[in-house]
C-alpha cells in the first residue's frame, strides 16, 4: 500500500510517500524506517525501490523530497544543503510518529548513498531514531573536499568570489551533478564504469524522473565542503547500526566510506559486502537491491 503524505516543515512542506505492508495486524503497531536518498534523486527513484522492498517484508518505510527539491516547497531551488537534509529526517519522524499504527519508539533510518552520511548524522543528536541501516554510505564533506583540485581552502576563496557576484547581479547559479548524456560524459573524458552507470541510471528511461533536475545550486557547495557526516559518530551514535556495501569498489568512494563508519560506530551490528555489485548497481538491480533488503529487514525486525 502507497500513501502520499505530506510533511510540515516549519513555513514549507516535503512531499512523501509512505510504504506500508499490504496487511497488517491491527493489533500489532508497525516498525518503521525513514529513508534519506542520493544525493539529486527523488522519491521515485532509489528509495522507492528500498522502500517498497521493506514494506513487501513487513516494515513500514517512509521516503521523501528534500527541501528545496523534487515536489518538497523551499526556495531557492536545487540546494543540496546537508544539514538542512539532516532536518529533514527529523521532521520526517515528526509526521511518522502521528501516524495510527506506526509504533513511534520503533523508527530506525534508512541511508543510502550521499543519504547515508545524512542518516549517520541526524542520528548521532536525534535518539528516537533507534536503528540506523546504511547502504554504499557516503561522506558528502569527504567526497566535496576530494573533487577540488587546488583544495578545499582555495575552493571556497573561489566559491565567496561567485556569490559576491550572484549577490550583485541577482542570478543564481547551478551547476550539474552529472554530465546530461553519455555523449557529453564521453566528450568530457568521463569514461570510467561509475560514471557511466551513474548516466544510466539517472539520466535514461532506465531511472530518470521528471522532478529530478539533475542541477545543484552552487551557493551551496561551500557547505558541503565544511561538512563531515560522521563528526562525534564515535561519541554520541549509539543506535544499532548495519553497513551494506557494494563489492566492486570504484571510484565513489563508498567502499572506504562505509568501512570507516563500520570502524567509528560505538554499536555496530552487521557489514554486508555484495559481491560483484558496483556502486549505482546498488540503486535498482534487483539482485544486489533484493539481497541488500533481505538483510536490511532482518536488521531492523531485530532492532526496532
Amino acid at each position: 500500500m502507497l500513501q502520499h503524505i505530506t510533511i510540515p516543515r516549519g513555513p514549507i512542506d516535503l512531499s512523501a510517500d509512505l510504504h506500508l505492508p499490504d496487511s497488517t495486524d491491527d493489533a500489532a503497531p508497525l516498525r518503521a524506517v525513514v529513508l534519506s536518498t542520493p544525493g539529486s534523486s527523488v522519491k521515485e527513484q532509489i528509495g522507492a525501490n528500498y522502500a517498497s522492498r521493506l514494506a513487501a517484508r513487513g516494515v513500514a518505510a517512509l521516503v521523501f523530497d528534500p527541501a528545496h527539491q523534487g515536489q518538497s516547497g523551499g526556495e531557492p531551488r536545487d540546494l543540496e544543503d546537508p544539514y538542512r537534509r539532516g532536518e529533514d529526517i527529523s521532521y520526517a519522524i515528526d509526521a511518522l510518529s502521528t501516524v495510527p499504527g506506526i509504533a513511534p519508539e520503533r523508527i530506525g533510518v534508512l541511508g543510502i548513498c550521499a543519504g547515508g552520511g545524512y542518516a549517520v548524522h541526524t542520528a548521532r543528536t536525534d535518539h528516537r531514531i533507534k536503528a540506523v541501516g546504511t547502504v554504499v554510505p557516503g561522506n558528502m564533506g569527504t567526497s566535496f573536499r576530494g573533487f577540488q583540485p587546488d583544495g578545499a581552502a582555495a575552493a571556497l576563496d573561489t566559491m565567496a568570489a561567485a556569490r559576491t557576484e550572484e549577490t550583485r547581479s541577482g542570478e543564481l547559479t547551478r551547476a550539474n551533478w552529472l554530465p546530461d548524456t553519455l555523449e557529453e560524459a564521453t566528450a568530457a573524458g568521463l569514461t570510467d564504469i561509475d560514471t557511466t552507470q551513474a548516466l544510466t541510471y539517472y539520466r535514461t528511461e532506465r531511472g530518470r524522473n521528471e522532478h529530478s533536475t539533475n542541477r545543484r545550486l552552487s551557493r551551496g557547495d561551500s557547505l558541503l565542503l565544511g561538512y563531515d557526516a560522521y563528526h562525534l559518530v564515535d561519541q554520541l551514535m549509539t543506535q544499532p547500526l548495519q553497513v551494506i556495501l557494494a563489492g566492486r569498489i570504484g571510484n565513489t568512494g563508498s567502499y572506504e566510506s562505509g568501512m570507516e563508519l563500520w570502524k567509528l560506530a560505538p554499536n555496530p551490528v552487521d557489514l554486508m559486502v555484495i559481491d560483484g555489485a558496483g556502486h549505482y548497481e546498488m540503486y535498482d538491480e534487483p539482485e544486489y537491491v533484493d539481497a541488500a533488503v533481505d538483510r536490511l529487514a532482518t536488521f531492523y525486525l531485530n532492532n526496532l
